[in-house]
Parts: C-alpha cells; structure tokens; sequence
C-alpha cells in the first residue's frame, strides 16, 4: 500500500497511514520494514506504528474524534477487540468504510462457549447473540455458516443505512471455510466499488455472476457450475421488479443490486438480450449505440405485468 502511494505523486500528498499491533516484536518489525522501503522520505505523512491492544481505550478515543475519509481494516487474529462498537466509531464519520477479517471457525465455536459469551455478545449484540445460540444448536454445519454470516451482516445494518458485503474463502482442499472479509460502508458508491473487486477476485463466477469466494479447489478441479443459471434468475427478477416502469440502466443496477450477486455488466447483458428479444423497449432519442453496448444513461421502459 505504501509503496502505492510512493510511486502516485498525488496520493503521497495525502495519505495519511496508522497502523497498529498489540505484538511489540510485530510493530519493531513492521517500522523497519517501513524504513528500508525506497522514497518513503517522499510521502508527505509519515506513516505511524502504534502498540496497542484494541478494546475499550481504543474505541473511545474513536468515538471522540472526528475522522478523515478512512479505510479501516480490522484483523482481530480471532475475535477479541472485533464488536459493533467498534465499527460503529470508524462509520460515524462521512468518507469512512471499514473491511474486517472474520475468523468463522471461531467464532462458530465461540456462540457455544459461556466463557467468551462477552465477546460474542459484543460482535453481534446481546439480544441477536441471545436468540441466535439456540437457533445453531439444531442446524447442520453449512446451514450454520450461512445463518451465523446473515445475522453478522443484518447486525451491522440494524437500525443504520449500510451497505454489507462478504467475501468467503476455503481451505486449500475446498472441503471448509477458513474464513471471511466482510466491507462495510455507509455509500452505494463504496458498496459498488468493493463489490467489482471482490467479483474480481472470485475464484469461480456462472454465466459472468460471481460466486464472491476464492476457493482453491475450484481452480484445479472445476465442478458443475453451469448447472445454474443466476442470469436466467436476473432477467425474471428485472421484469417483476420494474414491471411498467421506465428507468435508466444506472437506476436499475443502484436500486436493485444491493444484496444480490450482479455486477454491473450482468445488468447489461441481461438488457441487452432483454432488447433483442423485445420484451423491453430502450429510448430511441439516445445517441446511436455501438453493437452490444448498453450504457448507463439508456432509458429502459418495461412491459407491465
């Protein structure tokens, strides 16, 4: 990331770099590693290293300050230190989204521990904690997975405008999930940004959709993915949702694109086979398109339903 900002003559006016670790060997390591890097002299500010444990002290201070445009990346090695609180404190302020590391194994094991209850009560709120322990005591081991990862993300978004987006990864076998990255943001914009990124990084995607998991598996042994058909699923959701509507491709990726697993050009695709087949009708006043474009501003109208 620093080396980044060097070699950008406008980020290394105006990033500013913090990081953080309890471990003091860590934290010697990391300075000198930040040292040794060339035309470190360059960035206008000097990236700090601070030892701290991150809990209540930390947060509070947080919560104090007002916060410039940051990108806050957590990783707890487990999940002490990791709560809504501490979330909460980086999202106040505008600019500011925040990318966790979310240790599942551990946290599955933690919801039926008494001994950490205080942790797990801090990561999803004692209430969502309470109800959810008794909930896991009767699922089988995948089902689990996915009721404990939604709950995370409608604790992050109760109450609040968030957007929420998680990013699975697998053991080197693919046989488990070793663990997840979840982003959280305030802004469409930053939900839209990270999720071409993490399509990006998908080890797998069906018909251009992608899975949002980086599984080794799936690069030396490719299983039946196209026994699905998510594209199939876009297009009937595209002709319910907006039945009778006329609206632009931008308005139909920003209002229908959260919490799915589109990405912007599974919407034009989706259109466009939508156009040729005439079930929807574009804005014939729109500049002359190139042969299999769609852009941002066409106007689309749907057939009622």
């Amino acid at each position: 990331m620093l080396e980044r900002a060097i070699s950008d003559l406008q980020m290394r006016q105006h990033l500013v770099a913090i990081f953080n670790d309890k471990n003091s060997e860590n934290v010697r390591s990391l300075e000198e590693a930040i040292k040794s890097l060339p035309g470190v002299s360059q960035l206008r500010h000097k990236p700090v290293v601070r030892n701290y444990e991150v809990g209540e002290t930390i947060i509070a201070q947080l919560e104090k300050v007002s916060l410039i445009p940051t990108l806050f990346f957590v990783d707890p090695w487990g999940y002490k230190g990791l709560s809504l609180r501490l979330i909460n404190s980086v999202l106040k302020d505008w600019g500011c989204d925040c990318v966790f590391f979310f240790n599942y194994n551990r946290v599955n094991a933690g919801l039926g521990n008494d001994v950490v209850e205080d942790h797990m009560n801090a990561l999803f709120g004692k209430d969502r904690a309470d109800q959810l322990r008794p909930k896991l005591a009767v699922l089988a081991p995948q089902d689990r997975e996915l009721v404990i990862v939604e709950e995370l993300m409608q604790a992050f978004c109760e109450n609040k405008k968030r957007y929420v987006l998680p990013f699975r990864f697998k053991n080197e076998k693919g046989s488990r999930t070793s663990h997840h990255l979840f982003f959280v943001s305030k802004n469409p914009l930053g939900y839209s940004i990270m999720k071409e990124i993490m399509a990006k990084e998908s080890s797998t995607s069906t018909q251009g959709v992608p899975s949002f998991e980086y599984n080794p598996a799936d690069l030396r042994q490719p299983l039946l993915f196209k026994l699905t058909r998510p594209i199939d699923d876009l297009t009937e959701m595209l002709l319910t949702t907006f039945a009778g509507q006329t609206v632009t491709m931008q308005q139909i990726f920003d209002k229908h694109n959260v919490g799915t697993p589109y990405i912007k050009k599974n919407y034009k695709e989706v259109l466009s086979q939508l156009e040729a087949e005439c079930k929807i009708v574009t804005n014939p006043t729109c500049p002359p398109r190139r042969k299999g474009t769609f852009g941002d501003k066409v106007l689309v109208t749907f057939p009622p339903r």
